[in-house]
């Protein structure tokens, strides 16, 4: 990036702009001694922000102002305009704050603000608990231990995570990452002092084996005992393993984890071609990110048509045409039934050779803790509004939660990023005594070289989809019907209506 493309855009807010440039519940993007700052308004209140989302950088200026707060058009993470504080995930950090004046009908910014607190979520019934463990080291139990400390909370926190590696940025490990634009240090999603700092007692490559409901202990791997007033779940998703003769050998491998991510790339690097099995979210991710590497890639998969299945016939066949763009090859309507050395045969009766073979077809709830434990289990581990087990003070958030959805009427279980988190959130307030029912709109998103898709609700069956725009132009809203309801959203470049669907179906249960 040259010097003119870094230089920041818009007004210079130190000199100010006529209050009539901005109108009630608009916002403008400006800059203040070289950062870029968000101006909003609301009634005779002025708000000045960080200008970008503090996950990916988003620019709010293009996404959704509501009452006093702004949502992020990438991702959908909402900020408080007053504190600055990230009040939905994905983001986690804080936006920074700027004071305002009014000078004779102009309004001018001054000095960055000292962080405002946060404002309380709520009012805990009971008292405060002396001791909570956290079983697993993923998206939900990090949002929970770090919104525990938001919170002012003043007891001990064990956080135990089977990873030898702590908690770090999962979406990415199928995307930027592993095609290498960005470095490691992208990755982790806070440096190692803020568990120190924050009093965490994080505990790495340490696996829970049992609970102890009656004398509320975790035991662990070797027979220490961790007590606890509440505990969380968030033992999150394993992948499902090809079992076909010749996929344990070492250059088959799966991707979940850090270490599965980096063992990849590392292979990639000498590799010539890579058979990718599963033409799911992880593994055509994985197909786009190994192309960004020059790897010729091919695709096999059982399915008709890339992702029908959530998203339908018309956004497969657009994906399936994106990726052949770049130069994928699809193997469709067919399976893999061995891998001899570096010859992958399939059902068709062909073979494919592969340095590098990538298995995506689908991840399992871990569920034997729960299980073990007695907790009520229905495909995942069954909790209230509240998120809260059959045990009482046992709770669980993420992809081994199944939760009564307001939005859909039923009882759903979702594996991605951003409910995990936003579970993670609301167990914690709710481990304090908020009572805070789990209410959020399932979103993701997935990114497919410079296309993102995202999506909101959440729709297993449907009988229409009404699409507005044209998916193989980019430019689309897709909803997916049944009996006349819109259950979910599907958006290609259409930002600011997916926020607004999002709101809405937000409203219809509120």
């Amino acid at each position: 990036m040259d010097q003119d493309e870094a230089r920041p855009t818009g007004p210079d807010l130190t000199l100010g702009i006529p209050l009539d440039a901005l109108s009630d519940g608009k916002m403008v993007a400006g800059h203040v001694g070289g950062e870029e700052v968000l101006l909003a308004r609301r009634g005779d209140e002025i708000f000045a922000v960080s200008a970008h989302c503090s996950h990916y950088s988003g620019p709010l200026a293009e996404g959704l102002m509501i009452g006093d707060t702004v949502r992020c058009p990438w991702h959908h993470a909402c900020f408080d305009l007053r504190t600055g504080e990230a009040l939905d995930a994905p983001a986690i950090g804080p936006l920074a704050c700027w004071s305002v004046e009014h000078r004779n009908g102009t309004i001018v910014v001054g000095d960055k603000r000292e962080q405002p607190q946060p404002k309380p979520r709520g009012k805990p019934t009971g008292a405060e608990p002396e001791k909570i463990v956290i079983v697993g080291g993923g998206a939900a139990g990090f949002a929970a231990a770090e919104m525990l400390r938001r919170q002012k909370y003043k007891g001990s926190i064990v956080m135990l995570s089977s990873d030898e590696a702590r908690p770090y940025d999962r979406p990415n490990l199928s995307k930027d990452y592993l095609a290498g634009g960005i470095p490691f240090d992208y990755v982790p999603l806070q440096p190692e002092s803020f568990y120190s700092d924050n009093g965490i007692d994080l505990r790495l490559g340490r696996t829970a084996v049992e609970i102890d409901t009656h004398a509320r202990e975790v035991v662990l791997a070797g027979g220490d005992r961790i007590p606890y007033d509440r505990l969380l779940l968030a033992t999150g998703a394993e992948p499902v393993r090809l079992t076909i003769p010749g996929a344990d050998q070492p250059h088959v491998r799966t991707l979940r984890s850090l270490a599965d991510c980096d063992a990849i790339i590392e292979r990639a690097k000498g590799a010539r071609r890579v058979v990718v099995i599963g033409a799911s979210f992880i593994g055509l991710e994985v197909a786009a990110a190994l192309r960004a590497r020059e790897l010729e890639v091919h695709v096999v998969a059982p399915d008709k048509r890339p992702m029908e299945r959530v998203l339908g016939p018309e956004i497969g066949e657009f994906v399936r045409a994106l990726h052949e763009e770049h130069g994928v090859v699809f193997h469709l309507e067919d399976t893999a039934t061995a891998i001899d050395g570096k010859t992958v045969k399939l059902k068709s009766g062909g073979t494919l050779e592969a340095d590098l073979v990538v298995v995506g077809i689908g991840v399992r709830p871990r569920l034997e803790l729960a299980e073990k434990a007695g907790l009520k289990l229905d495909r995942g581990v069954v909790v209230n509004q509240f998120l809260e087990t059959s045990a009482p003070k046992i709770y669980a958030a993420g992809d081994i939660a199944r939760w009564p959805d307001p939005h859909s009427g039923e009882s759903i279980r979702v594996e991605h990023w951003v409910v995990a988190e936003c579970q993670g959130q609301n167990a914690a307030l709710n481990m304090l005594g908020l009572g805070i029912p789990f209410t959020a709109v399932p979103f993701f998103w997935s990114q497919h070289y410079d296309v993102p898709i995202n999506y909101v609700g959440h729709a297993e069956k449907w009988d229409e989809i009404a699409i507005d725009g044209d998916v193989m132009k980019r430019d689309c809203f897709l909803r997916f019907m049944r009996n006349g309801r819109a259950l979910a959203v599907a958006s290609i470049f259409r930002d600011l209506e997916s926020l607004k669907e999002e709101v809405a179906m937000e409203r219809a249960t509120a």
